[in-house]
Parts: structure tokens; C-alpha cells; sequence
């Protein structure tokens, strides 16, 4: 495993065609009486006021029944074929059709329904991953800002066209706080990226409607510690967030060298802190997606908690390098 370098060129596909969510932001303006000068004195203009007027967002109600649709079809579960009965050629008659006795399945998990406003299952997210600094760590930051756009927007519209039935969201995963080999001022082998790069990340989205996800890699720090940091970006409506277990590292081991492993305890804290965001700013569901390819990755797993307010990602497959020819 080489140190600081993931490439990952992630495309969420957990429970996804979604409703398309638009937040919307107006603002009017307050005119104020104007002077002007008529024969030598002054005089006040008549302009009209204008009362402040405010869209908020647009929050759809959750569909249930498509939701539950959407989760199933997600899955692959088999469709039971239907068996038509034959004609008994003695009397005429149709033979009865023996009972099938449906298999059980183990998704979708029986679980609690998100809030309003859920990206997921109604929406395939399509992300781009990496950082600015780094042209190694991910598409993101291997080309210049407009062609990866542009690639990005392209893959956004290959996924469309594949399953027109799911609205493929586009998304910039950004590593934010990234896991390195020095151990820099604190000793916590972790370097924080400036709010003036996340900001540019953030302007990125706006172009091409995407949303964002700050992903942190905490070395020999903590989620406690470091999920504070982006709090004010993670009060914005299209930021969501990202962890990395395999940089979450113990008993002083460096990052890159071992795999690091991620409680749930600590997952739950950043349910808890991302839940705390979403009612206190009003927001739909945030959603947290832990990095977890290997099962030792993630302990405790069965005490993950589940909460309206968060759409947890826990286990997907990623790649990293080039695809063979």
C-alpha cells in the first residue's frame, strides 16, 4: 500500500434513483426612497418597497413505496417466475400448481425510513474522488478543474442512459483531512486542507449541480477531534461526509504501512454529530460513508446506529489503478 495514495474513482451505487432535490435561495431587496433636486431643492422620489422574499428549500416528502421498491430492485432479488398450469388432457381440466414457498433473503435489511428529502435510494450517486494537491490520490485532482468536469458530467450521463429509471446525482468527494508519512507539528500524521481549497471544491460543485462529500483520514488523531473542524461546511444542504477506517490508526502505528480499524462507537459518534446538524439547520439527511473493504475494518459493527437524520454507506468495492486493456 503506498502512503497518501488511494485512487478511487467511486461511484455509490447503495439506494439510488432519486428524486431530484433542488434548493433554491431568493432573495429581494428593500428599496429605499431616493432625493433628487427639482428647482433648486429637494425633493423625494417615490420608489415603491419591496418586501424581502425568501425561497426556502424545496423538501419532497419520502415516497415509502418507492423507496421500498427501490431497495428491492437494488438488491437483484429474483423475480419468482410464474408457472402456468397445464391442461389435464383426460378431463380437460387445469392440473394445480404446487405452492412455492418464497426463499428469504437477507436484503434490504428491515430498518427505520430516512426524513424527508432522502438522496437515497431514489438517486445513483456518481463521485468523483481525490484531492487538489495531489494528482496521484484520485481524479479529482489529476486534471484541471474543467476537464473533470466534463468527464465527470460525461459519466453522470453513461449511468443515465444505462438505468434510465435512476437519476444519477453527480458528486465531488474530497479529502479534506489527509492521512501522510511525517508526523507534522501535533504528531498526528494527518495534514488538514485549508478552508480555501475546500472552497474551491465547493464552488466546483455548483457547476455542475453536484454534491459534496469532506472525507476525513484521521492518522493518529480522532473523529472527535477532527469532525469539529468542517462543521460549518457540513451545515451546508449539499455537503455530506466521508471516513476512512483505513487510516484510522492505533497504538502509534503510522498510516500506510498497517490497516487501520474504525469501532462503532466512533461511527455513532459521527452519526450523532452529523443527526445534531441536520435538526438544528432544518437539512434532509446527511449521508456518511465509511471506507470499509475489509470486514476487520470496521468492530462492533451490529452497534452501528441507525437515525433518520443520516444515510449510512458502509461496505463497497473500489478500485485503484489502471483498468487493463
Amino acid at each position: 500500500m503506498k502512503n497518501n495514495i488511494k485512487r478511487k474513482h467511486l461511484i455509490f451505487t447503495g439506494s439510488f434513483a432519486f428524486l431530484i432535490i433542488l434548493f433554491l435561495f431568493g432573495m429581494g431587496y428593500v428599496g429605499n426612497a431616493g432625493i433628487t433636486y427639482k428647482n433648486g431643492e429637494k425633493q423625494l422620489e417615490e420608489v415603491k418597497e419591496i418586501s424581502p422574499v425568501i425561497t426556502v428549500p424545496v423538501i419532497l416528502p419520502l415516497d415509502k413505496v418507492l423507496y421500498d421498491f427501490k431497495l428491492k430492485e437494488l438488491a437483484n432479488n429474483p423475480i419468482p417466475k410464474v408457472i402456468e398450469p397445464k391442461i389435464d388432457p383426460k378431463t380437460g381440466e387445469p392440473i394445480p400448481v404446487p405452492a412455492i414457498t418464497p426463499k428469504s433473503t437477507l436484503w434490504p435489511v428491515k430498518t427505520i425510513y430516512p426524513n424527508d428529502g432522502a438522496i437515497l435510494p431514489f438517486k445513483r450517486v456518481v463521485a468523483y474522488y481525490g484531492n487538489l494537491y495531489s494528482k496521484k490520490m484520485g481524479i479529482l485532482g489529476e486534471y484541471p478543474e474543467d476537464i473533470m468536469l466534463a468527464k465527470l458530467t460525461e459519466q453522470v450521463k453513461k449511468w443515465e442512459l444505462a438505468d434510465p429509471g435512476t437519476p444519477a446525482q453527480p458528486a465531488l468527494h474530497y479529502i479534506a483531512i489527509v492521512a501522510q508519512g511525517s508526523e507534522g507539528k501535533d504528531g498526528k500524521y494527518r495534514a488538514r486542507m485549508p478552508d480555501s481549497e475546500i472552497d474551491k471544491v465547493i464552488e466546483m460543485a455548483k457547476k455542475v449541480d453536484a454534491i459534496v462529500f469532506l472525507d476525513i483520514q484521521v492518522g493518529l488523531s480522532n473523529i472527535n477531534a477532527e469532525l469539529p473542524t468542517l462543521e460549518k461546511y457540513l451545515k451546508l444542504p449539499n455537503v455530506h461526509l466521508g471516513v476512512d477506517p483505513e487510516f484510522y490508526m492505533r497504538d502509534g502505528k503510522k498510516p500506510g504501512k498497517y490497516m487501520g480499524t474504525m469501532d462503532a462507537s466512533e461511527i455513532n459518534f459521527a452519526i450523532d454529530y452529523l443527526a445534531k446538524i441536520v435538526k438544528e439547520n432544518n437539512l434532509t439527511p446527511k449521508i456518511l460513508v465509511i471506507h470499509r473493504f475489509t470486514q476487520k475494518m470496521v468492530t462492533n459493527y451490529k452497534n452501528i446506529k441507525v437515525v433518520p437524520e443520516v444515510q449510512f454507506v458502509c461496505i463497497w468495492m473500489d478500485g485503484e489503478g489502471k483498468q487493463k486493456k
